[in-house]
């Protein structure tokens, strides 16, 4: 392994190695770091290796470059979804329909498929477009905000309660649940004990709405999942709980992180944020790029069966794990991917994955990115990182801890 590799190696707590010319590399990519250093981290990997062996925890491989990443997205018969993190091979829980694959997989896309289309966002867009209003104009005057706090994690969570027909006045409840289960379990037994007690408060909660559902339908999400038939059978209790924790998981979460990286970017890119005030109209290429860019989901797959994957032998049984950000920022595939260019055409980036998998949410997401980027300038237009601010991201979901933003009202 070069000395280049073992210097990025030792900025991450990574001890480097090489076996038979198969990279093998041990660190914990759940860490906090200072905001940037995954990116910096996966980019400078990649420069080495297509592909590396990662012994942290019970061990997985890693891909690392665009087309690799893509060939197991885009099969899975080989690279199974029914995982979420690599280092946990059998999770005692099922996201539905995320960790599913196969027929089943296909026969909750094809009903959910109708719930996320283009045309029942543009239904959304008035609801969408009046929570960011309400948002942004609470924080307005005040000169100075925790953007992720105040705007980043609130926005998208008011759309997830409509979209669950549940009371917006429940919306402190379901953020403090969901930084407990995302940022509580660091290790000690009191944050594992916090974790477990959020997540079977969110199950409560979905439990009781399914029952309340069941009993009185409405025109909501659970609702109409409660009419769906797999295989012929309706949809259990159990299975409808599974999808309604996806549904808070990826909805509160993602586009949540996004929006931090988008901001962060503008408050130090003032030609950027300027281009986007004076021009409005180019905000749907710059969403696309910024999702390129900042690319920040880091899936999983297992292997189902012996396979070569670029000169890599993985093993029946084995995880993979396949960061978006490595594949969307691969110089192989994006010219100058590493450099930001909001007006970048064409942009076939697979920041929403690829294959049967792909999000299910993406055009709500990038509704509510470019919605939140158009409102937000229209009332402050300029702004800053506050001085001395210390941004840091957790590598579970490459996402700021908060961000704290100055401007003159």
């Amino acid at each position: 392994m070069s000395r280049r590799a073992l210097s990025i190696a030792s900025e991450v707590g990574v001890t480097a190695t090489e076996q038979r010319n198969c990279p093998v590399v041990t660190f914990d990519y759940m860490q906090t770091k200072p905001a940037g250093t995954w990116f910096k981290t996966y980019d400078e990997l990649r420069a080495q290796f297509p592909w590396y062996r990662n012994e942290f925890g019970p061990g997985f491989w890693t891909v690392c470059n665009y087309q690799g990443i893509l060939q197991v997205l885009q099969n899975p018969e080989v690279f199974s979804s029914s995982v979420v993190v690599a280092y946990d091979p059998d999770p005692p829980y099922k996201w539905i329909p995320e960790m599913l694959d196969g027929n089943e997989h296909k026969q909750w896309r094809h009903q959910l498929g109708p719930l996320f289309s283009p045309m029942a966002v543009e239904r959304l867009e008035g609801t969408v477009r009046a929570r960011a209003i309400e948002l942004i104009d609470a924080v307005a005057q005040r000169e100075s905000c925790d953007f992720m706090a105040d705007f980043a994690q609130r926005f998208p969570t008011t759309i997830f309660l409509e979209l669950m027909g549940l009371p917006v006045d429940e919306l402190d409840q379901f953020l403090q649940w969901e930084h407990d289960i995302l940022h509580a379990g660091a290790g000690d037994e009191a944050g594992m004990q916090k974790q477990l007690a959020a997540m079977m408060a969110v199950m409560g909660r979905f439990n009781s709405v399914i029952a309340e559902r069941r009993a009185h339908p409405r025109n909501d999400i659970v609702s109409k999942a409660l009419t769906y038939q797999i295989d012929g059978e309706p949809v259990s209790d159990a299975d409808l709980l599974s999808f309604c924790l996806l549904m808070f998981m990826a909805g509160l979460d993602t586009v949540s992180v996004t929006l931090g990286w988008i901001f962060l970017h503008l408050a130090r890119k003032d030609d950027d944020r300027n281009r986007i005030v004076t021009d409005p109209t180019i905000i749907p290429t710059a969403v696309e790029e910024f999702l390129r860019a900042y690319a920040i989901v880091i899936p999983a797959r297992k292997v189902m069966k012996d396979v070569e994957l670029q000169g890599c032998p993985m093993k029946a049984g084995d995880m993979v794990n396949i960061p978006l950000n490595a594949a969307t920022r691969d110089d192989a595939a994006f010219p100058n991917a590493t450099t930001v260019d909001i007006t970048r055409k064409p942009n076939n980036h697979i920041g929403f994955g690829a294959g049967p998998h792909r999000c299910l949410g993406s055009h709500l997401a990038r509704r509510e990115l470019k919605i939140a980027l158009e409102e937000w300038h229209k009332r402050i237009p300029h702004y800053r990182v506050a001085a001395g601010a210390e941004l840091l991201e957790t590598g579970s979901q490459l996402g700021l801890e908060s961000l704290p933003l100055e401007w003159e009202a």
